[in-house]
């Protein structure tokens, strides 16, 4: 299990492999066919970052949101977690509009993790090949 520091609040990304093809059961996504490989979640918390990235890390968990679908899948893991520490709500937005660009990812579904802003397609993000961490932990957040 991946450990994480004492921060309090933050952007984070959580880098998932899926070993094969999934589906999962949420009423908005059940139709989705999902492909393996590597899939990207932007997320936020404006307290208590490490408790909400630990809950990440879980597979035994009432599901809650969205990514506990994906987290608690028997064919995901959670491969790394990218902390933006102190990094404001906005940054998320910013981020997420545009990973596709930045980072050469697709968007497979609509509407993932993103029920609290309107400013935002998906926080969801997937690639078949694995995108560099280097380049992922280079992200700049203005602050």
């Amino acid at each position: 299990m991946q450990k994480t520091t004492e921060l309090n609040t933050g952007i984070y990304i959580l880098e998932l492999f899926a070993e094969n093809d999934f589906s999962i059961s949420a009423k908005k996504f059940t139709d989705v066919d999902f492909p393996k490989g590597y899939y990207y979640y932007i997320g936020s918390a404006q307290k208590n970052l490490n408790s909400r990235i630990e809950r990440h890390l879980q597979k035994n968990k009432k599901i809650h949101w969205h990514i506990d679908h994906l987290t608690t899948h028997k064919s995901i893991t959670v491969v790394k977690t990218y902390i933006l520490p102190d990094a404001k709500k906005n940054i998320e937005a910013e981020l997420a509009n545009g990973f596709v660009k930045n980072f050469n990812a697709e968007i497979i579904v609509k509407g993932f993790g993103n029920s609290d802003t309107k400013e935002t397609i998906t926080h969801l993000f997937y690639s078949a090949v694995k995108i560099s961490a280097k380049k992922l932990s280079n992200i700049n957040t203005g602050n």
